[in-house]
């Protein structure tokens, strides 16, 4: 694949408004706003980086293993990849939010892209372990002849900018402030690929009990706006 057709891919399926839902999700931000734990752009830009790092971490590393495995045509690598995903989410909402956005990525590739692996992976996974976003996304991009390291780049791109999405309708900030602060945590992004590219499914770790704790109040909240 061509260098501009490979860039072309990158844009279409790591667009945030790609439709697999992440306008549904917060990433925590919704509680962190009421609690007042993240209160203006300062704040705001701290969240983001602490979701960003966590991403990285954890999801990162299965996107990367999914992405070497649909290279390699390893199906079992990949299902490991998401069941490694789906035991980390401790809590509810996070793991429906990887499901759910791993199946609506499943299901648009289908229709735009057609036969694959992870058409293959889809189909087989009602009966087990389910599709997680993160691996759907490294499947995805390794079959469409994206490289690994602008694939993790895409998930970290779309962790923030899901944040920061929903932060334009939680708190008195505006669209400028939210690409400012994109941009500073974009930044991080290589340092967090060097770190994590050589882990494996073991080394996978996201250590942010306070992200935990939003997600959990969340859940009880009698009124929400957003799903996480």
């Amino acid at each position: 694949m061509s260098t501009v057709a490979g860039a072309l891919r990158l844009l279409q399926f790591g667009d945030s408004v790609f439709p697999v839902g992440a306008f549904s999700f917060s990433n925590g931000l919704e509680t962190a706003v009421e609690q007042g734990a993240v209160h203006d752009r300062t704040t705001l830009q701290e969240f983001v980086r602490t979701v960003t790092r966590a991403a990285a971490t954890g999801d990162g590393v299965a996107l990367l293993v999914a992405h070497r495995g649909a290279r390699s045509g390893d199906l079992d690598r990949i299902r490991a990849a998401d069941e490694a995903v789906h035991l980390r989410k401790i809590n509810e909402e996070t793991r429906t939010m990887t499901v759910r956005m791993g199946r609506k990525l499943a299901e648009a590739a289908e229709r735009v892209v057609g036969e694959s692996l992870l058409r293959k992976r889809a189909a087989e996974s009602g009966t087990g372990v389910p599709v997680t976003y993160p691996v759907a996304l490294g499947v995805l991009f390794a079959e469409l002849g994206v490289d690994e390291a602008d694939a993790f780049a895409a998930h970290q791109y779309g962790a923030a900018s899901m944040v920061l999405g929903a932060a334009v309708r939680l708190m008195r900030v505006d669209h400028l402030d939210t690409q400012s602060i994109l941009f500073a945590v974009n930044e991080r992004v290589g340092e967090d690929y060097a770190e994590v590219r050589t882990a494996g499914l073991d080394d996978m770790q996201s250590f942010a009990p306070h992200l935990d704790v939003l997600a959990g109040a969340h859940q009880h909240a009698h009124v929400r706006m957003f799903m996480s």
